[in-house]
């Protein structure tokens, strides 16, 4: 049986459940359209990154940076969702920088010696996106005082609002989903600052993956968009297409990499 991980959006809980519903009508195109192998679930057993480069993957949702470092050659891109929270163009999305709401700061500038939290290293939104909003004003390679890591998003937001943190970037669709589903866990924070927008996070296929096979992953996500009974899955999910970017698309987030190396600031320090 192949491997499908559909595990970035997946909380709050009513995310996980409509993502459910969007593969169970995706496997079943797959399967009427005559794929082999196709699982008839999500699977929950394998880590979201490790199933990128698993070898019976079928389809998986990445994040752009770990795309372009990592990723290149070992896997094909299928697909990007649109998700039409505040913050995304399209395919692209940006990050909202959050501080507390009672933090003195009103600029980016006002941050520098304070205590930033990040999801982990090589996240696009919480690492890549906010480099390139701090490289500018940092001095000798730091701007912060100390950086943690929280393994997650929504983690380092309970990081702000435990004052374990002074600031965290955030993507627009995380920050979108909690506030709708879950806003409680957003009172206390405020957005300070958002930084450029980059491509989304693609769902990508094994690197050995038929063009024939692609095609077909293609089309059902199409028909995903457009079947009236997935009207209330897609509110839920707040999507509204798929874009399809090349990996010349993908090489702007690599680009900021480097532009923040050359202003001599290459890690969140």
């Amino acid at each position: 049986m192949r491997l499908a991980s559909l595990a970035m959006y997946a909380s709050p809980p009513p995310l996980a459940e409509a993502t459910a519903a969007l593969w169970n009508f995706l496997s079943g195109a797959l399967i009427r359209a005559g794929l082999d192998d196709v699982p008839g679930t999500l699977n929950a057993s394998v880590r979201y990154n490790e199933a990128w480069t698993d070898p019976a993957l079928l389809l998986a949702q990445t994040c752009g940076f770990p795309y372009v470092k990592q990723l290149r050659g070992k896997v094909r891109l299928v697909a990007t969702p649109v998700y039409r929270h505040p913050g995304c163009d399209g395919p692209y999305k940006r990050s909202f920088i959050l501080v507390r709401e009672d933090s003195a700061a009103e600029s980016l500038e006002d941050l520098r010696g304070a205590r930033a939290a990040i999801n982990e290293p090589f996240s696009n939104s919480g690492v890549n996106l906010f480099r390139a909003a701090i490289a500018p004003l940092a001095r000798n390679g730091r701007f912060f005082t100390s950086v943690i890591e929280t393994g997650g998003h929504r983690n380092s937001i309970a990081a702000i609002l435990a004052g374990k943190a002074d600031v965290a970037a955030i993507d627009c669709v995380t920050y979108g989903n909690v506030l709708r589903f879950d806003p409680q866990s957003l009172t206390g924070v405020r957005i300070l600052a958002e930084t450029v927008k980059g491509p989304g996070l693609p769902l990508v296929a094994r690197a050995g993956a038929s063009d024939e096979e692609l095609s077909l992953l293609r089309q059902v996500l199409q028909q995903a968009i457009t079947e009236p009974s997935l009207a209330p899955v897609r509110d839920v999910l707040a999507l509204k297409d798929f874009a399809l970017l090349s990996d010349a698309d993908y090489e702007a987030l690599a680009e900021l990499e480097r532009q923040a190396q050359q202003l001599g600031y290459p890690l969140i320090a």
